[in-house]
């Protein structure tokens, strides 16, 4: 007769969980990551952001697709990566085990075996539960979950590469303004408690999204001071906790709604965190190195409910002038570097104490702009029609009330709109030819507050952009309607 093992215990099952856990958590990079985007009309070269990345002191990075072409320029970084599944393949997941079989063989398994990627995350979907979607992801999320993480386990990647769910921090909430009365949202209560399950069961880690620049966004009478770090003169305290920031009450409001649930020890990510630079009043350069330069000083740190470093990746990297503007103007300008890879501000990311890295060997269009020529009137017919069509096809963001070109006089603004809209059809002569309006300078007109851009040299690329919006921009004729009058 043979020998038999014995069932394993619940207990003994627990220990290796538990193990395996310990193992994941000290292979995992510490430190910073960022979010790369690419909803860019003139992106940098792939190589030259990979070795942004690097230059900077990056160490992890998140995608919000898994396009072959990209992760192929990360072929041996040594970076840690997270990919992403867009919400819209959730359905075509969700109801086909094959369809997460061959997205995860294409998408992750021939780049680890082939590629040497260091891909450490899947992340399904991309805040899937926002109220904006109208519950379209509700019955997708979590069969797709599954399918992906049964998908990785057949490939035997599950020990390597976790699943996760990047969540926007509506998903809970509290009754008050104290974090510990927090749960997740009754709407969807019941459907996150199973995801939380199977991501725990899975040791996946829970990803959240914290944004305190759209606290200040919402609400106009938001403490601008409780948004940063560095001290709030009326802190709230909830337990004998103090929070004088709203980071570390929202991260705890979420750190109780896992704990009254059974998943306090649940390993969370902070899956975006930033502020913008342009687009809105509050989102400028200022602002967004108080707001970063205190969260790198912070996240070492942790919060009252949960001392110890955080892990988190900034949104984003590069601005990224292709997004929609649905949320608002500044969702162009999340970037802590310009378009080009110039870094916006001093922010130091690691110990050392070293400013952000330029990117290298950026080549630029020539030294020419298109601006409204001096004989033009402002009396002219055609003006409001010529702006329009620039600003339907071109970024035109930084004209913004409040925002970094604000101050321009009529002229200026619709200068600005027509060297955007030259600037993005790569200085083409025809670019510059609105109806009595335009011509071309090798003055440079920018102003002290506001650059006149000159754009970098296209790439060859066939790669869909991605990012983490998807609706498609809004109000442009209605947003330049409101630029002339405020001009005037």
């Amino acid at each position: 007769m043979g020998v038999h093992s014995c069932p394993r215990s619940n207990h003994e099952m627990m220990i290796g969980a538990v193990f395996l856990w310990a193992f994941w958590v000290a292979s995992v990079v510490n430190g910073i990551g960022a979010n790369w985007g690419t909803q860019a009309t003139h992106p940098l070269e792939l190589s030259t952001t990979v070795k942004l990345l690097k230059d900077n002191g990056f160490q992890k990075v998140k995608l919000f697709d898994a396009d072959s072409v990209t992760l192929s320029a990360l072929k041996g970084s040594g970076l840690e990566v997270m990919v992403g599944i867009p919400n819209e393949m959730l359905y075509s997941l969700a109801n086909s085990v094959s369809a997460a079989e061959n997205w995860v063989a294409k998408n992750v398994s021939t780049h680890i075996s082939s590629n040497s990627v260091n891909i450490r995350y899947v992340a399904v979907g991309n805040e899937p539960f926002l109220a904006a979607f109208n519950g379209t992801f509700l019955d997708t999320t979590l069969p797709a979950l599954q399918n992906i993480q049964a998908a990785l386990i057949k490939a035997g990647l599950a020990n390597q590469v976790k699943v996760t769910v990047p969540l926007n921090a509506d998903v809970y909430q509290s009754s008050t303004d104290m974090p510990s009365t927090g749960d997740f949202r009754p709407d969807i209560h019941d459907l996150m408690l199973k995801i939380v399950k199977f991501l725990s069961d899975n040791l996946g880690p829970f990803t959240v999204n914290i944004y305190p620049f759209i606290s200040l966004y919402n609400d106009a009478n938001f403490p601008v001071d409780y948004a940063f770090f560095d001290g709030y003169p009326s802190p709230i305290t909830d337990n004998g906790l103090v929070y004088d920031n709203v980071f570390d009450a929202n991260y705890d409001t979420l750190v109780w709604a896992l704990q009254k649930n059974g998943y306090g020890n649940m390993s969370i990510i902070v899956g975006e965190i930033g502020w913008p630079t342009d687009g809105n009043g509050n989102a400028n350069l200022k602002y967004a190195q108080r707001f970063n330069q205190g969260f790198m000083s912070h996240m070492t740190k942790g919060t009252p409910m949960k001392p110890g470093p955080i892990d988190a990746y900034l949104f984003s990297l590069i601005d990224e002038d292709a997004k929609s503007i649905q949320p608002g103007n500044f969702e162009r300008h999340w970037g802590i570097f310009y378009f080009d890879g110039t870094p916006k501000y001093d922010l130091k990311l690691g110990t050392a104490g070293k400013g952000l890295v330029p990117a290298t060997n950026v080549q630029y269009l020539s030294k020419k702009w298109c601006v409204m020529s001096s004989s033009a009137s402002l009396d002219d017919s055609g003006i409001a029609a010529s702006v329009s069509y620039a600003c339907e096809n071109a970024d035109c963001t930084s004209l913004e009330y409040g925002s970094s070109c604000a101050n321009l006089d009529e002229r200026g603004n619709i200068s600005y709109a027509f060297n955007k809209y030259y600037q993005q059809q790569n200085q083409l002569e025809t670019a510059c030819k609105f109806p009595n309006l335009s011509v071309v300078t090798t003055s440079d007109p920018s102003t002290p507050e506001c650059k006149f851009e000159i754009m970098i040299l296209p790439i060859s690329t066939n790669k869909k952009v991605s990012s983490g919006a998807s609706k498609k921009p809004i109000g442009v004729l209605m947003f330049v309607f409101v630029l002339l009058l405020a001009a005037s």
